[in-house]
């Protein structure tokens, strides 16, 4: 059975997606720390990143470094954080987080409540940055 990323991936699932090559897929976390917290997985389903071979590690992370310039063109903050925790979805994937201060990637902390408009606000100003 696919994994609910592979799902989004293919289309079967409704995303806010950021980014995508031939490789690897961007879409807004639906239930973000901050705006703009995104997710970048790579398009054949890896329960672990670190089973992924190494050229395809390096290219997912130049993926994920692209897709971060945008956001930090996009949304307010000092860094672009980057999370990789692996037990959510047996989907390998990376968090990518917009922050100011190191609590904002507290994954412990109450989750953003975004209207669908909020959603595409975001998508827009990232997907054009």
């Amino acid at each position: 059975m696919a994994t609910i990323f592979s799902r989004i991936i293919n289309g079967e699932i409704p995303c806010y997606k950021i980014a995508e090559n031939d490789r690897f897929f961007a879409f807004l976390d639906i239930n973000p720390l901050m705006e703009g917290h995104t997710l970048v997985v790579p398009k054949h389903e890896t329960d672990y990143i670190f089973n992924i071979e190494d050229d395809e590690l390096g290219q997912m992370m130049v993926f994920a470094k692209q897709v971060a310039k945008k956001i930090e063109k996009a949304i307010p903050c000092k860094r672009i954080a980057v999370a990789v925790i692996g037990l959510e979805v047996p989907h390998a994937h990376i968090h990518l987080v917009p922050i100011t201060k190191e609590g904002d990637l507290d994954f412990k902390k109450e989750h953003l409540k975004l209207s669908q408009e909020e959603f595409l606000d975001i998508q827009k100003r990232i997907t054009q940055a």
